[in-house]
């Protein structure tokens, strides 16, 4: 985390050349856990009318310059050469397919994506490259809803991070199969929102550590952790326990890229993590319907955030199409996000921070596949270095539009970045959970009662010294025990992280054993209260700017 100082700056080679000892935690006993063999469960969610948490929601559809239309007129089938939002116009647009022509696929990288699950449609069915982490939601607990997507928020971004259609060939892109930034990268997926969007931000938390200390685990090389999750958090960063996470991954040479909030100019700062200025903030850009960059604009649901942090650049977010979870929260509920002309029922359009977050994310697994010793820091420079102006100054773009193949030439040239640390404060991480919150809570289905205080989301007393304590000896996960309780299985099977029974009572005071799961992916309770504003993983609030995609 620092700034940087460039020696020598040349990028038009590539730009040319073709037109991404352990501890247990104070707090509840350590309880001995079951396997998981089955289970079911759901979660509510209250909050302020006005907070904005959660997924970067995504607007569904958004189709407003008729680009599946334009895609679909000539044959009555949708051609992804024609649509700007699909994504093959989009890896071309980037610079992606530049650099995959040059034989930088994102092998040999890891990207780590802390969301709502993924869906194992065609794209993301290749058991080498998609594995299943820790499943830390209260979907956790069944065999029919663990790790899987029930919101179809998380397949969406898994398409564009790493997604490729079998027989894909990145070196001969054919717009007839699907494939994302980095088709050779691995994917991993870390479930912690339920098919409603319920989480709250001690999963995520929780997430984060347990990739950064299972990093290298199963042939794994976690560089990127991809998180389109975002806090209206009520205290400052360098105190925040969720930005204490985020930064400690970032010192642990993972690159965390963050969306940056799907608020627009209502917002008045970037969402939690976002805010925090030691990872990558991206926003999102609006092609505005033209093949031409010179009327690009900021899309006008990013968020702009204030004079103290903007995004740090902006990638394509506006009417993205990916991979469809079929028959999710979002499927049944948005019709209007199915592509006009897709004849095999595979896609899905969006738009919101979070689908630029994606890109970005696979950007970046491009860029550590060129040149593996490459620093979080130095990614995010080299990013920013030769980013993309607007036409038109806006502050809201930060450096402005990533270009990977640029990126990958400066990678790759005799230039090299000399990153001076920074001169802001780490965040300390003791500051308040319930904070972190940012007003919005996750609420038992069962009892109706919300999660607040420094709870976390099993129950436990939250203790943020004995929290950092444990960060410090990179021990905060222990035998599948974090904060004192067991979260998971420790052994893998299969490329997944087994689950394991949660034991003892919730914080509502219900025993876990009394909860009524559901096996069924698609009919699972609401964890998520009436009033839920959050702007996520939810479908009420599809206007709200969060986990979510603005279809």
């Amino acid at each position: 985390m620092g700034s940087i100082a460039w020696k020598r700056a040349s990028v038009s080679t590539l730009a040319c050349a073709a037109l991404l000892t352990s501890v247990a935690w104070a707090g509840s006993p350590a309880a001995d856990a079951a396997p998981l063999e089955s289970g079911d469960v759901t979660a509510t969610t209250t909050g302020s009318d006005d907070a904005t948490n959660g997924v970067a929601e995504t607007e569904w559809g958004d189709d407003t310059s008729k680009q599946g239309k334009r895609a679909s007129k000539r044959t009555g089938s949708w051609d992804a050469s024609l649509d700007l939002g699909s994504a093959f116009s989009t890896t071309r647009s980037i610079g992606a397919q530049a650099a995959w022509a040059l034989g930088v696929t994102g092998k040999d990288v890891t990207v780590a994506m802390v969301d709502t699950g993924t869906a194992p449609v065609a794209g993301l069915d290749d058991g080498a490259r998609f594995l299943d982490g820790p499943d830390l939601s209260f979907e956790s607990q069944e065999a029919g809803t663990r790790y899987r997507d029930g919101f179809g928020h998380g397949t969406h971004l898994a398409g564009l991070i790493a997604g490729a259609d079998r027989g894909f060939d990145p070196k001969r892109p054919d717009p007839s199969l699907f494939a994302g930034v980095a088709p050779d990268a691995k994917l991993l997926n870390v479930k912690v929102g339920t098919g409603d969007g319920g989480a709250d931000v001690s999963q995520v938390i929780a997430a984060i550590d347990w990739v950064v200390e299972h990093r290298d685990d199963a042939g794994m090389r976690i560089r990127v952790l991809n998180l389109a999750y975002g806090t209206a958090s009520t205290q400052s960063w360098q105190v925040d326990p969720l930005a204490r996470a985020v930064e400690n991954a970032w010192r642990n040479g993972i690159l965390v890229v963050s969306s940056a909030g799907n608020d627009g100019s209502d917002g008045s700062s970037l969402l939690m993590p976002a805010v925090d200025p030691h990872v990558l903030a991206v926003g999102a850009v609006d092609h505005r319907g033209t093949i031409a960059t010179d009327d690009d604009t900021v899309a006008d649901f990013s968020s702009v955030g204030n004079d103290e942090r903007r995004a740090d650049v902006l990638a394509p977010g506006k009417s993205v199409v990916s991979l469809r979870a079929p028959g999710s929260n979002a499927d049944l509920q948005h019709p209007e996000g199915l592509v006009a002309g897709d004849d095999e029922g595979r896609y899905f359009r969006g738009s919101g921070t979070s689908q630029a977050a994606a890109i970005v994310a696979g950007e970046a697994a491009l860029l550590f596949d060129a040149k593996p010793r490459l620093t979080p820091d130095e990614v995010k420079a080299v990013l920013m270095r030769t980013a993309r102006p607007l036409g038109q100054a806006d502050p809201a773009q930060g450096a402005g539009v990533t270009d990977v193949a640029a990126a990958l030439a400066l990678v790759r040239s005799k230039a090299t970045p000399d990153v001076a640390p920074s001169a802001l404060p780490a965040s300390t991480g003791l500051g308040s959970l319930e904070a972190s919150r940012g007003g919005e809570h996750v609420v038992d289905p069962g009892t109706g009662i919300a999660l607040t205080g420094e709870i976390d989301a099993l129950g436990s007393a939250w203790n943020g010294a004995a929290w950092v304590a444990a960060q410090h000896q990179g021990a905060t996960w222990s035998k599948g025990l974090w904060n004192g309780r067991a979260w998971t299985g420790e052994k893998w099977k299969d490329k997944q992280v087994l689950g394991v029974r949660w034991t003892g009572d919730s914080w509502s005071g219900k025993p876990w054993a009394d909860e009524g799961w559901s096996d069924d992916v698609w009919q699972a309770r609401s964890w998520r209260g009436n009033s839920w504003k959050a702007r996520s993983w939810r479908e009420e609030s599809w206007k709200a700017r969060s986990w979510r995609s603005l279809s």
